[in-house]
């Protein structure tokens, strides 16, 4: 195998999902990737290079082309119902053939060993903080509708906050597609989110907290759009990464520092509005650095996934959202300042659980070596009598494929 490893795309699809084709989805993939170069013309690979072929009527999970990329043997990669050719790992020798044989104009060869999504090495999504069993679907119009709410539900991670989990869902599905329709990119809602998180700082400094807290869920939820829109679109850029997740890290303690300030305009002001907003600040930088600390020193994953309390309490940890909660029920019941000084303990709670768990890593990581998630050790499909797997895993549309799409079947156009 050389150094340089190459991918050639066959055909396109039919029907676009968010907006984007099959081929265009599939190189906007590689080209993130980076772990590949793409050829329009397999006559260019060298007969040594090592190839990748797909179909780009098929929808992909990326996992899935970079398990292929892993692999040491040449292989096919077949659907388990009718097991159609959807990707061939060969070499530049054999690709002309290879290309005629995933165009489905020559049969599989029956020396070129064949193999399922049950066969890649696809490991947990350290990303995205879940484990969704790999998906390889075919890109019909009969079905675009679902392929587009399968990608969505791909994008969202599978351990996070209560109300990012079961609240944001469905009206992010509906503003994204809105995005799309409208042209606009990731950066543009991740923009929109930040003059938000500044109105909703200023209006807590001035103790509006009504229109704060409006200002605020608005901010929390176009939070969730920009991450949503940039994933189902293949959008990411650096700078919008950075800003989204320096916005995410800076405004949030800023934002109870300005509630803390508003409250002295009120009547129900903090008896010792120094002492906690100090103990609000400890609370807050305690608890991203146990975060950090695990990660950095102690593990190659997120603390929310090393065991499945620790992805419980990560419903409810004391991040924006659970704040947000504390600080709404605290306004509508007519004391902003119960809601501060539960924010204040919540963190504090939370991160005396953090530096609890983080002892507990450390101690293992000294006794047993090596830590590991556990994710790692279940079946999303299989184990889903387990309420940590219902809750944090999902069963993707490809389970509920048990029969060839209901449309005649489209032959690939090179």
């Amino acid at each position: 195998m050389t150094n340089t490893f190459f991918v050639h795309i066959i055909g396109n699809s039919k029907a676009s999902l968010w907006g984007i084709s099959g081929r265009a989805r599939l190189e906007r993939m590689l080209a993130a990737s980076k772990a590949a170069v793409l050829v329009e013309n397999v006559s260019q690979v060298a007969e040594t290079d090592t190839v990748l072929l797909l179909r780009a009527d098929y929808l992909f999970d990326t996992r899935v082309i970079n398990a292929m990329i892993t692999l040491n043997e040449h292989k096919v990669l077949v659907t388990p119902v009718d097991e159609t050719p959807v990707a061939i790992l060969t070499d530049g020798k054999n690709a002309g053939v290879m290309c005629e044989v995933l165009s489905e104009k020559q049969p599989v060869p029956d020396d070129l060993p064949r193999g399922t999504l049950k066969d890649l090495p696809v490991q947990v999504q350290q990303n995205l903080k879940k484990k969704d069993p790999p998906y390889v679907l075919p890109i019909r119009r009969c079905n675009q509708a679902e392929l587009e709410s399968e990608l969505f539900a791909a994008s969202y991670k599978g351990v996070t906050d209560l109300v990012t989990k079961w609240l944001w869902p469905w009206p992010a599905f509906m503003a994204t597609r809105l995005c799309v329709r409208l042209g606009l990119k990731p950066n543009h809602v991740t923009l929109l989110s930040l003059v938000f998180a500044v109105l909703a700082g200023v209006a807590f400094w001035y103790g509006a907290f009504g229109a704060g807290l409006i200002m605020a869920w608005l901010m929390t939820f176009l939070d969730t759009v920009d991450g949503k829109l940039a994933r189902v679109t293949l959008t990411s850029s650096k700078m919008g990464d950075v800003l989204d997740h320096g916005l995410d890290i800076i405004h949030p303690p800023l934002w109870y520092l300005a509630w803390g300030v508003g409250l002295m305009t009120t009547d129900t002001p903090l008896n010792n509005p120094e002492l906690l907003i100090w103990l609000m600040f400890i609370g807050y930088v305690g608890g991203r650095f146990c975060e950090g600390a695990f990660q950095f020193w102690l593990a190659s994953f997120d603390i929310f996934i090393w065991h499945q309390i620790d992805s419980f309490h990560r419903l409810i940890t004391a991040r924006r959202n659970p704040n947000l909660i504390l600080l709404t029920a605290g306004w509508m019941a007519g004391r902003p300042d119960i809601g501060f000084i539960l924010v204040v303990l919540w963190h504090l709670l939370s991160t005396l659980f953090l530096l609890y768990r983080l002892f507990n890593a450390w101690q293992n990581r000294l006794r047993d070596g090596e830590l590991h998630s556990w994710m790692e050790g279940i079946d999303p499909v299989q184990d889903r009598q387990q309420l940590a797997v219902r809750i944090f895993t999902r069963l993707p549309l490809s389970q509920r494929y048990d029969k060839p799409v209901p449309e005649e079947k489209e032959r690939i156009i090179r």
